[in-house]
């Protein structure tokens, strides 16, 4: 691709995880979250930098262990349960421009909770966003039920509005829904303009597009169960590993 745009990656993770404590420095295969995700992030093409973003001295330690710089310390205001991850992005871009006086075209926020994205995932979601002129691609994957089964219960257990939805259609079997798609976590690649514009990662809707990832490289690690999921998978095989087991 000539004229590549110049991508600032972004690795964040906080300390306090209540779901599961400890969650970005736990271990799949012998290797952290944060690890998983930094050393795709390395062997990206469009990977000009690698930054991360914490509140941890030990999440620091671990980014910087698998190539990342660390330029700062995450405020503790943005490390709370309520923080977004529109003002740490924020926060990295207002860092980058007042310290070093600089401008990247994009910036890939990277959580290590979604830690199977592989590097030609961020390569394919570079070249969209440069072929579509995007303000935002993020990792899609297709969801396990269709939203004419999804709704309320009622405080007595009415199902009554899912219901409503599923005698508006003749295809009331799962199997004769139309494929739909979530956001699956795993990168969310955001333009800057865009971001310095709208000042949040959704924005635009005329400009916002997907790359679809498979189930198994957009697992989410939020318990314990799926941590085990995870290393399951990776045990037996049912990913290939490769990318991971090099450094870039």
């Amino acid at each position: 691709m000539t004229n590549s745009p110049e991508i600032l990656f972004l690795l964040v993770g906080r300390g306090g995880s209540k779901g599961l404590p400890g969650k970005n420095l736990r271990e799949i295969g012998g290797l952290s979250l944060v690890g998983y995700k930094a050393r795709a992030a390395r062997q990206s093409r469009y990977c000009a930098r690698l930054i991360a973003s914490s509140d941890s001295a030990e999440i620091q330690a671990e980014a910087t262990r698998h190539g990342a710089e660390v330029l700062f310390d995450r405020p503790a205001e943005l490390a709370s349960d309520t923080a977004s991850s529109n003002d740490v992005v924020l926060h990295a871009m207002d860092w980058i421009e007042t310290h070093e006086g600089r401008r990247y075209d994009a910036i890939m926020l990277l959580e290590p909770s979604s830690p199977f994205a592989r590097p030609e995932h961020f390569d394919e979601a570079v070249e969209l966003f440069a072929m579509r002129k995007a303000s935002l691609v993020v990792g899609m994957r297709e969801t396990e039920v269709a939203s004419i089964f999804v709704g309320n219960l009622g405080a007595d257990g009415s199902i009554g509005g899912i219901v409503e939805k599923m005698l508006k259609t003749t295809a009331q079997r799962r199997q004769d829904q139309a494929p739909e798609v979530t956001m699956n976590g795993a990168l969310y690649l955001i333009g800057w303009d865009a971001m310095r514009k709208h000042r949040k990662i959704y924005a635009d809707s005329s400009a916002s597009y997907g790359i679809m990832m498979d189930r198994l490289h957009s697992i989410e690690i939020e318990s314990a169960a799926d941590l085990a999921y995870a290393s399951y998978v990776v045990e037996h095989g049912m990913i290939d590993t490769s990318p991971w087991r090099r450094s870039a």
